[in-house]
């Protein structure tokens, strides 16, 4: 009975030792996984900012705040479609910054269509991808790191210029009790398009930027604090600047005009959601990754542990009742 224990044992044990490298090798990188039909909402704030007031004289004035309502919802269908000429999963976030002024009325909107690998979160490009109805290819990332994030530099779309830059590790935070790393971006003075949806009812960006030669300039510094597990930044800001120069900017001093200046943040309840939501997904990553292989690794030893060492006692005491 003994050996048959130790050959029982023995088993288990090349189960726990083969489970291990499979679970983390095979199973996580299919498991973990952006889900195709995510809907998130963030609401961001920018108190105490200066925005251009449309319709009292084109004139920049100091606001209380300025809301920005981003959401973002997975494209099913979309994912499924491109999937199959991908070769692999596929996320399509469609998503929508909405902006908002002091007096609850709209001042401007830019929807986005992102296309990324669901595991590694790499730019997938295909028909659809956009940034304010504007055909884009990016590179880099967007919204989120991969799953471990490493301490170093990344390239980073911005969505205001359509371009991408380095963005850069600054280090290890605590961030509501969890260990995160800190990125940093620095968009310099950029000519970029207007949104195409404007505060006043008929204006075409477009038609003001060629009838009077009116541009739009834009500068941000961007700041991240990213969960490295799953990728995931649990805050972010954004100093932006932008203005208006010539045409109907001529009025202003040295031809400008600010059309919107201030620090856009997470609104405090929606920034503890993410870290509570953060946590939760990242205990799932790391059983996947770390905690399940490494307990079938640690219980493969034990149990081959205990297998020789029954085996040694049954040699020793030789065999029992019924064993030949």
């Amino acid at each position: 009975m003994r050996r048959r224990a130790s050959l029982v044992l023995l088993a288990l044990a090349v189960f726990c030792a083969a489970l291990a490298p499979l679970l983390r090798w095979y199973a996580y990188p299919r498991l973990a996984k952006i889900p195709p039909n995510q809907y998130q909402e963030v609401v961001l704030e920018a108190k105490d900012a200066t925005l251009l007031d449309y319709t009292g004289g084109m004139q920049p004035k100091k606001v209380d705040k300025v809301t920005i309502v981003q959401t973002l919802k997975g494209n099913v269908e979309a994912s499924r479609e491109i999937e199959a000429s991908a070769g692999k999963d596929v996320v399509v976030w469609d998503t929508l910054s909405y902006i908002i002024g002091p007096d609850g009325a709209m001042v401007s909107q830019i929807p986005e269509r992102y296309i990324f690998d669901a595991h590694t979160q790499a730019p997938v490009h295909a028909t659809g991808e956009m940034v304010d109805g504007d055909p884009v290819r990016r590179e880099g990332i967007e919204f989120k790191w991969p799953f471990f994030t490493e301490p170093r530099d990344y390239l980073y779309f911005d969505a205001q210029t359509r371009t991408t830059s380095p963005i850069h590790y600054a280090g290890p935070r605590r961030y509501q009790g969890l260990d995160v790393y800190y990125f940093e971006q620095q968009i310099p003075w950029t000519k970029v398009r207007m949104p195409k949806k404007m505060p006043i009812e008929g204006i075409d960006p477009a038609t003001i930027e060629a009838a009077t030669g009116t541009t739009l300039w834009y500068k941000a510094t961007a700041r991240f604090w990213v969960d490295p597990v799953t990728g995931a930044p649990v805050n972010a800001e954004q100093d932006i600047e932008q203005e208006m120069r010539g045409g109907i900017a001529a009025g202003g001093p040295d031809g400008r005009l600010t059309a919107f200046a201030g620090q856009v943040r997470m609104r405090e309840d929606y920034a503890a959601h993410t870290v509570a939501l953060v946590k939760s997904n990242r205990t799932k990553v790391l059983a996947l990754h770390t905690y399940a292989p490494a307990a079938l690794a640690a219980g493969g030893l034990l149990l081959l542990g205990a297998a020789l060492w029954v085996e040694a006692r049954a040699r020793r005491r030789g065999p029992g009742p019924g064993e030949a």
